[in-house]
């Protein structure tokens, strides 16, 4: 279907309340994000019949229309077209804390922290899962060979894809602390790389007692050792020493500000991050992740039917960026992150549950939308499905899908299912399963059974009332 995006940016613009009402413009994958002036003069029954338009919502401060992908990028470039700025990156980040308490704050704040790392996350999880079901006897055998037959040097080269993000996954952290926080993302990235510093004790070592590598002891008693795979030591180190910078930024004279505000930094932020942040927080971590996966390993597959039936309304609230590290923890402490199974599950149930609305509705706007927020959400991108249609006419298709979504949360966590990354679910998703026949068959016949359920039941009893009128 072509779309005329000139007509649309000029219907966009006008339903919005003008050019006066509209302070910037940005867009993501799917969405054409607009910071508005006043939000009570916006015509959402006007942008609803917008061609190409599947849903508005608004959240983190701005007013976002659902175009989805390939098309908003279009409109966008339209919408400039009218004199209208793109949003800043301080616009953006004021925006999203327009509004919120210092708790949602905090979590967002949190978030802007770790989504910056996912990719790179998200490479290394595909790479062990190559890595997973290449380098293994029962395939090398269809080729005659055996994990002893693969060269050395291919060998080291997969080690280095799929190893150097978890060793120096501090280093990335503190990195993006710093930046966040407005302090130098270099010097976070130095001080990163020093806690992990191959002249400290390998943290995976000092853990293994068969290594016969033992801590560093200052004064006999403070054990010393790298923070190799540790989430929130760097984040701490990260947030404190940020704020040092600029303190010592506003304090130091300017002739010597070059020299001496890096040198106290790295010097004081690693004493400290040695001696205090690292020993309190690692142990801290620890008991977190242990918390986490008795949880998640609850019997009867009760953790994953708690965080499979909640998973929607966390991501409604905003709090399921404080997931990402959790996640990561996981990664880098054990290889695997099950929270990733049934986040897939759920990407399958709201899907399933659009594409039966869509199917059986009467309605020309939700027939026309909803195959393709189905397919977004098919590739991960759920924000079309869940605000475009699922949300859109009432809570019982929401609700039927947070029920499914605990079923089949709880069937990923009796069945044992982990993928080997994060940042991408459903269909993507896959790849991270890749490592394990098991783990892919078993993924793929629940991914079926989640969507086939969600979609029968949608369709006999949470079909909308008023998408069934003409």
């Amino acid at each position: 279907m072509a779309y005329n995006y000139s007509k649309i940016a000029e219907d966009v613009i006008k339903c919005i309340g003008g050019q006066e009402n509209i302070k910037s413009v940005a867009h993501c994958a799917t969405r054409l994000r607009i910071i508005v002036v006043d939000r009570e003069i916006i015509d959402e029954e006007g942008i609803g019949n917008i061609e190409g338009a599947k849903g508005t919502f608004f959240t983190a401060g701005q007013f976002q229309i659902i175009f989805g992908t390939g098309h908003v990028n279009r409109v966008y470039d339209e919408v400039l077209k009218h004199g209208i700025s793109e949003t800043t990156a301080s616009e953006a980040k004021e925006a999203k804390m327009d509004g919120k308490n210092q708790l949602q704050k905090a979590i967002r704040t949190f978030g802007d922290v770790f989504v910056p790392v996912i990719p790179a996350l998200v490479a290394t999880g595909l790479f062990l899962g190559l890595k997973g079901a290449l380098l293994n006897d029962n395939f090398l055998s269809l080729l005659g060979m055996s994990v002893a037959d693969v060269p050395q040097t291919f060998s080291v080269l997969v080690e280095v894809l799929s190893g150097t993000t978890f060793a120096f996954l501090p280093a990335i952290v503190c990195w993006s602390t710093f930046r966040v926080f407005g302090g130098s993302p270099v010097l976070g990235l130095i001080l990163g790389l020093m806690l992990v510093n191959g002249s400290l004790p390998n943290a995976y070592s000092v853990a293994d007692p068969s290594s016969g590598v033992t801590p560093l002891y200052l004064f006999g008693m403070i054990p010393i050792v790298g923070y190799q795979g540790s989430i929130l030591p760097a984040f701490v180190a990260g947030v404190i020493g940020s704020k040092l910078e600029k303190k010592l930024r506003k304090t130091v004279p300017a002739t010597f500000d070059f020299m001496i505000t890096p040198f106290l930094v790295l010097l004081i932020m690693l004493v400290l991050s040695l001696v205090v942040i690292g020993p309190l927080l690692h142990s801290f971590e620890n008991i977190l992740l242990a918390v986490v996966e008795a949880g998640l390993n609850l019997p009867l597959g009760l953790g994953g039917a708690f965080v499979g039936f909640f998973w929607s309304i966390i991501t409604l609230t905003g709090v399921h960026h404080i997931f990402n590290m959790l996640e990561i923890s996981l990664l880098a402490s054990t290889g695997f992150n099950p929270f990733n199974a049934i986040l897939c599950m759920c990407g399958f149930s709201s899907s399933a549950v659009c594409l039966a609305i869509s199917l059986k509705a009467k309605k020309k706007e939700v027939r026309a939308i909803g195959p393709s927020a189905t397919a977004s959400a098919l590739l991960g991108i759920g924000e079309p499905a869940l605000f475009g249609v699922i949300l859109r006419y009432g809570l019982k298709p929401f609700i039927l899908s947070c029920c499914v979504n605990c079923v089949a949360g709880m069937v990923a966590m009796l069945l044992g299912m982990q993928g080997s990354g994060n940042g991408i679910t459903t269909i993507p998703g896959i790849l991270l399963y890749i490592y394990s026949t098991n783990q892919l068959l078993m993924y793929i016949l629940l991914a079926a059974a989640t969507f086939a359920s969600a979609f029968a039941l949608t369709w006999m009893f949470a079909v909308p009332k008023e998408v069934m009128e003409e």
